[in-house]
């Protein structure tokens, strides 16, 4: 019996073995993420991309573009930087962000004057109501949002950040970002690593904001920019980055990530 069942144990390790060396073959062509650390001289850009929109509600993630969103001057460039992010479908995308490492931007025009017709507001509006979050990734690490519980006033965090916010039969929509970066510094090399990308994501209303020539901008008002559900809306988009030394160093950057609830 052992001998009849040998040609049949023999074809299964055989099978086995064919998978494993094609799965190696296959995962060698892709870069796994938080594996190889870069190294970033004082000023170097930093690329900020997206990944996608999701939603714990709808359970229907979207891509960043499927709104009008402001986009790079350049043609859009579409990736996938790992076997992980294939078989999700992520497809991951240039955005119009400009990061130095480093270097604080007060306040910065991402795109103005920004108009969405009814349509293009009933989905943002959807969507905002649906809350949806928008993620973002810069050095193969997700942008995450902190938030305080009520109950312990403990900080905890959530990946990626919020679209908008719904209130009093209203929509609103976060179009002002702040990145607070944090950077590790090797002294001897004199190069700096990214250790965090957390946002903190505001809603300005288009009459409460002055833009300058030169592309910065000044917040005059906190009011919030309401997305309409009927007729035209009207609004800019911009953002800020603060930079932050931290003892934290690379190997222990997703520690935040990984003590998420979600």
């Amino acid at each position: 019996a052992l001998d009849a069942a040998l040609p049949f144990l023999t074809m299964d390790l055989l099978l086995s073995l064919l998978m494993v060396t094609a799965l190696i073959s296959v995962t060698q062509g892709f870069y796994v993420p938080g594996v190889a650390p870069q190294d970033f001289s004082e000023g170097q850009k930093i690329e900020v991309r997206a990944i996608k929109m999701t939603s714990s509600h709808t359970q229907l993630p979207y891509e960043y573009y499927s709104m009008d969103l402001c986009r790079p001057d350049t043609v859009l460039e579409y990736s996938s930087q790992n076997l992980g992010q294939i078989i999700r479908g992520e497809r991951i995308v240039n955005t119009p962000y400009s990061v130095e490492m480093g270097r604080n931007v007060h306040c910065k025009v991402l795109c103005s004057d920004k108009t969405w017709d009814e349509k293009k507001s009933k989905d943002a509006g959807y969507r905002i109501e649906s809350e949806y979050f928008v993620h973002l990734i810069m050095d193969n690490l997700p942008c995450a949002t902190m938030f305080t519980v009520p109950e312990s006033g403990s900080s905890q965090y959530e990946p990626g950040y919020r679209l908008g916010y719904a209130t009093n039969g209203k929509n609103y929509i976060y179009n002002h970002l702040k990145f607070n970066l944090k950077y590790h510094k090797d002294e001897d090399r004199g190069t700096y690593r990214v250790v965090g990308f957390l946002i903190e994501a505001k809603s300005v209303d288009k009459s409460g904001l002055t833009i300058n020539e030169d592309g910065t901008c000044k917040i005059d008002s906190n009011g919030p920019q309401e997305v309409k559900q009927v007729g035209e809306t009207n609004l800019h988009f911009t953002y800020e980055v603060e930079w932050h030394q931290s003892d934290v160093k690379w190997a222990s950057r997703w520690d935040v990530y990984l003590e998420m609830a979600d």
